[in-house]
């Protein structure tokens, strides 16, 4: 089982959220606060707040991107079985809708095969407090043994 899992569950959501921006400080640039994790799955709440705004007034398209990568790699390194690696590649996003709200990222790795090694593409959707759908993305992972 990933040691990120484990701290996971040592943690809790805040002192998890608390830990990952401790270990990547970009990340908290967007204040993150992780809802779920587990293989297979992450979400992370981002809540609305000016510092991550755009000149419209409305969530930055890098701050969706951020948000985007935090979930996918964190539940990437909690999906993989052990004495594997990882790192983001690529990222194709879609910009949906206007992002005017707190948002829900959500990275649901249910349909990977995650006992394959090479690149591996990760879904992530993001929601307004709606549940628009405003922010799509597919993050290419290349998985490697150690």
């Amino acid at each position: 089982m990933s040691e990120l899992y484990d701290l996971y569950k040592k943690l809790g959501n805040e002192g998890f959220t608390r830990a990952v921006v401790q270990m990547a400080p970009y990340f908290g640039t967007i204040d993150p606060h992780f809802v779920a994790l587990k293989p297979g799955y992450a979400e992370v709440k981002v809540e609305d707040h000016e510092a991550i705004h755009n000149h419209l007034g409305t969530v930055h398209a890098i701050a969706l991107c951020n948000a985007a990568e935090l979930v996918a790699g964190v539940m990437t390194d909690v999906s993989l079985p052990e004495g594997r690696r990882w790192i983001p590649i690529a990222m194709t996003v879609r910009y949906l809708a206007k992002a005017q709200t707190d948002l829900r990222a959500v990275a649901d790795g249910a349909g990977i095969d995650w006992s394959r090694t090479g690149e591996l593409v990760v879904p992530v959707e993001i929601f307004d407090a709606n549940g628009q759908k405003v922010f799509t993305a597919a993050i290419t992972m290349n998985v490697k043994a150690h």
